[in-house]
């Protein structure tokens, strides 16, 4: 049974898996041809750094979308009142959602960091 898990073709078979799904979950669609057609060198890389700042820049541009709609329906222009609520609480939600991923990747550190060695 180990010897069938660890053999270099079901090896080779989890790697592919993997690196699909990595492609699935950062976006690059492709990851595997771009790879085969022109080696490493040359493909896009998305880090996990640029995928956390991209959210944070996303939740930053909603909540300031909020804020300008609060400020427009203060100063009374025509926005709708359900405008405004919905804008509220989309940078809301958002916000929430940063910070229980912020929460989780920060118990995934200290988890790893109290690993016995």
């Amino acid at each position: 049974m180990i010897e069938r898990a660890t053999s270099a073709a079901n090896i080779h078979s989890m790697l592919q898996t993997l690196r699909t799904h990595q492609a699935q979950a950062s976006g690059l669609q492709g990851l595997e041809e771009a790879q085969g057609a022109q080696g490493t060198a040359g493909t896009p890389k998305t880090g996990f750094s640029d995928l956390v700042s991209n959210a944070v820049s996303q939740v930053n541009n909603l909540q300031l979308q909020s804020r300008q709609m609060q400020d427009a329906y203060d100063r009374g222009e025509q926005i709708a009142l359900t405008d405004v609520v919905i804008g509220m609480q989309k940078s809301s939600i958002a916000f929430e959602a940063t910070l229980q991923v912020r929460n989780k990747v920060l118990k995934a550190y200290e988890d790893i960091l109290n690993m016995p060695v």
